[in-house]
């Protein structure tokens, strides 16, 4: 196989980036949590966004149950926020809450969809670099834990509006800690040169936090920190922990006031290719516990509530997105080492339910899940129906060699980011994601129709 092909061969089923329920039967078909695919295409067609609800469930409790044994020595507690950003729906924020998550939000959309599923607003993080008047004042009016300031203007506006609506707001202040971590530039999010935050270097996010003790409509809950996505080493948090307790700890000297929380964002990195390991949730819960209470000791500060906010690593391996393969093309192409052959497979999808390939040059794999493949495989490019030839789903996979017109073709991972950056590019409808639990099918987000896209159309 040539060096950087992802094999995707008939029965590679690395567990790394499968959900738990996903199998192959004797036929060679998969099977999710019980429920074939070739029902599921049948009855729902394709592509789908196929999630396993008890694969969900159980990355939720380990990331709960993980974080609360590692710092329950050190005698404080841990709030798990689910990142809806990843995938929301009323169904998933609902069992985010049902296993003990709460849920940071990002827009007001994503505030009213964590709302419809009956999450209390005190369980509800309100993220947001640019939030709009309206959506400050859904939040304060929905009892929100927590809004999350992101620029010293918002301070003022988010206090303002806590005045008119005779509420006092409860704030975090996401500040930039210097340390980025992450796989792409535009993922990385605590350089100083971005969007996000306040820059601890040079004083912004101290003026912000001592701006908001001024407010006697807000309540200072504590600082905040997101320091990139798709991180596989705990080095960075461990790092931009150190930076916000000092932060912390210098607040105190400066005005007599300790912050009783810290948040250390999320950003958990999966794996996307068979071979490579997620991140351990056991190893950095632990990692940090072990140095938050070595810095506080350090600082002489008490421990304060630490809270966290995955995402992808709850959602992205429970989910695959089942296509139907079209047209298949060899083409020669001329590679380092000579001409060789790729094989172009295309599917009924493509960039409009993954953007992350051409956004981000990310990588997936993918296998035929219909039938018995052969073992022989080809050099293949996974493309969609998109006209661009950025359109790549999977950029090289090693693929059976009779992959063919009809065949259904499963890419795993696809449940972070999938979904929620889908479009309607060329006037595809967006895929409906199937939840699969016990060998039952339910619809959580319906298949738009060509009356949808229609309807929006007043011309």
């Amino acid at each position: 196989m040539p060096d950087g092909v992802a094999p995707g061969q008939a029965g590679d089923l690395d567990p790394q980036v499968w959900a738990s329920g996903v199998r192959r039967g004797p036929d060679g078909a998969l099977t999710a949590a019980g429920v074939d695919v070739r029902d599921l295409a049948r009855e729902h067609g394709t592509p789908a966004y196929v999630l396993d609800e008890a694969d969900f469930r159980a990355r939720a409790r380990t990331y709960r149950e993980a974080f609360t044994a590692a710092f329950a020595p050190l005698g404080v507690g841990v709030d798990v926020y689910y990142a809806g950003k990843a995938f929301l729906s009323v169904a998933v924020a609902r069992w985010a809450h049902e296993e003990g998550l709460r849920v940071d939000t990002s827009t007001g959309g994503e505030l009213a969809v964590a709302l419809r599923a009956g999450v209390p607003g005190a369980d509800i993080g309100l993220h947001g670099n640019n939030k709009a008047d309206a959506e400050i004042e859904r939040a304060l009016a929905a009892g929100v834990g927590r809004l999350i300031v992101d620029s010293r203007g918002e301070v003022d506006r988010i206090a303002d509006a806590a005045a008119r609506t005779g509420r006092r707001a409860p704030v975090m202040v996401r500040v930039t800690t210097g340390v980025h971590a992450g796989g792409h530039e535009y993922i990385s999010t605590a350089h100083e040169d971005q969007k996000f935050g306040l820059s601890v270097a040079g004083g912004p996010a101290m003026e912000a936090l001592r701006a908001v003790l001024e407010r006697p409509e807000l309540e200072l809950l504590g600082i905040h920190s997101h320091i990139g996505s798709q991180i596989l080493d705990a080095a960075g948090f461990e790092e931009a922990a150190r930076t916000l307790l000092r932060l912390r700890a210098d607040l105190h000297a400066a005005t007599g006031y300790l912050a009783p929380e810290v948040d250390l964002g999320g950003g958990y990195g999966v794996a996307y290719l068979p071979g490579e390991s997620a991140i351990d949730p056991g190893d950095v819960a632990g990692r940090l516990a072990t140095t938050v209470g070595a810095v506080c000791a350090e600082l002489s500060t008490p421990v304060p509530r630490i809270s966290i906010e995955p995402g992808r690593a709850i959602v992205g391996p429970t989910t695959f997105t089942l296509y139907t393969v079209g047209t298949v093309k060899p083409v020669t192409v001329d590679g380092d080492d000579g001409p060789f052959t790729r094989t172009y497979v295309a599917v009924d999808g493509g960039m409009s339910d993954n953007l992350r390939p051409a956004l981000y040059g990310a990588h997936y794999t993918a296998t035929v899940a219909s039938r018995v493949a052969s073992p022989e495989t080809v050099r293949a490019r996974v493309v969609g129906k998109h006209c661009e030839s950025g359109d790549i789903v999977v950029h090289d996979v090693a693929l059976s060699a009779d992959v063919a017109p009809g065949d259904l073709l499963a890419v795993p991972v696809t449940g972070a980011y999938g979904r929620s950056m889908a479009s309607n590019y060329n006037h595809v409808p967006r895929p409906p994601v199937l939840a699969v639990r016990d060998g039952a099918v339910r619809v959580l987000v319906r298949r738009e129709t060509e009356d949808d896209l229609l309807a929006l159309d007043l011309g």
